[in-house]
């Protein structure tokens, strides 16, 4: 048993999920300004393997896992970040201004089913405030910057088709000098007003052609929703097949409680809550959807970085084996803390030798090619 899970978790579990996910964030940047506490937690969390160092779309990683978007939403603990044990991390999402989010409560727990419920509606500090941040400390490790359109809240009205793509577009310019890369969320399942947008065939190709003048110099991904159709599959590759800078893709998850779904935490307890599942019960449909891309796409040119419901090393390595060449967590942050991450990789490091790979990028696609 860990620290974290016999002294940490049980105090964190006394409050409600999303004060004492503010108060983890905070924690972290008040530690990430002490000068020996950050080398400390490197030194006890830092795990390194050369049959685990890999490039991706031109970016060098220690290993493949890294933090998924939404835990640290404004980069308020970027210090601290680069020293959890990460090989990359990804913050926001972040829109170009800011945002209170959806109404409290918006975050819950389903621990029998390793879950949580998320519907916070994309609160954030805005570009223009976070640009200057993330100028002001440099990254040890590849930080990944999330953009989504603003969330004006529930009651606010439909934006046009020009405003969507504006909103990204300002974003993006103020942003991408400051981002290892970049991931375009087009599919937040918890706000209105943008997340439908990129599902009509010919906008995504409207927003990448506006996006191309600013010369982006960093390789740009693309979340959508996690739709297990090979139509779609093809037509999201047709849309960003003429645009170099996009390298690859993520799926994000599925909006509200799809019936694919299965929790055994009592429907009673879950059905009324508003928001998205996120962690175990979503990992399937997207391991199907990591699966049924990756056949289709070229995978020369593109990548997918991997997420949804990864807690062990089994987890992470069945995706690398469908084609993902990167895999985030944060559910299992929740659940296990930040020594899973040191758990996740010895354990692949174990299951490479076991399959016979000598280098993690053998694993990705494995299981592609052996069908």
């Amino acid at each position: 048993m860990s620290l974290y899970s016999t002294l940490i978790r049980p105090l964190l579990f006394q409050l409600d999920a999303e004060t004492a996910h503010h108060a983890t964030v905070e924690a972290c940047r008040i530690a990430g300004l002490l000068p020996w506490v950050p080398h400390l937690t490197r030194a006890c969390l830092e795990f390194k393997a050369p049959e685990l160092q890999c490039e991706v779309a031109g970016m060098r990683f220690e290993h493949p896992i890294g933090l998924a978007a939404g835990w640290d939403k404004s980069g308020r603990a970027l210090r601290m970040l680069d020293h959890l044990g990460f090989a990359f991390a990804e913050i926001g999402s972040i829109s170009a201004q800011p945002s209170q989010g959806n109404p409290k409560p918006r975050l819950f727990r389903l621990p029998q089913d390793q879950a949580i419920i998320v519907n916070y509606g994309l609160p954030n500090e805005g570009a223009e405030f976070i640009a200057p941040r993330l100028a002001a400390h440099r990254m040890r490790i590849p930080l990944g910057v999330n953009i989504v359109k603003t969330n004006y809240g529930p009651g606010a009205p439909a934006c046009s088709d020009e405003a969507i793509l504006a909103d990204y577009e300002r974003s993006v310019s103020l942003l991408h000098r400051h981002a290892g890369y970049l991931m375009l969320n087009l599919s937040c399942p918890n706000a209105a007003g943008g997340k439908d947008f990129f599902a009509q065939p010919g906008n995504i190709t409207r927003l990448l052609h506006l996006l191309k003048p600013l010369n982006l110099t960093c390789p740009v991904f693309l979340k959508v929703a996690p739709r297990d159709d090979p139509a779609e599959h093809e037509r999201l590759l047709a849309e960003a097949d003429a645009f170099d800078f996009v390298r690859g893709f993520s799926f994000n998850l599925p909006p509200g409680k799809p019936a694919t779904l299965r929790l055994s935490t009592p429907r009673s307890a879950w059905e009324h809550l508003p928001g998205a599942v996120s962690g175990k019960p979503v990992e399937d449909l997207i391991n199907r959807c990591i699966a049924g891309l990756a056949t289709r796409m070229n995978r020369q040119r593109h990548v997918i970085i991997g997420t949804g419901g990864v807690f062990t090393a089994a987890d992470a390595y069945r995706k690398l084996r469908l084609g993902a060449s990167l895999v985030q967590i944060y559910t299992a942050l929740i659940y296990e803390g930040p020594g899973v991450i040191s758990r996740i990789n010895q354990g692949l490091c174990q299951l490479l030798a076991r399959d016979g790979f000598r280098h993690v990028s053998e694993a990705v696609g494995a299981d592609l090619r052996s069908a």
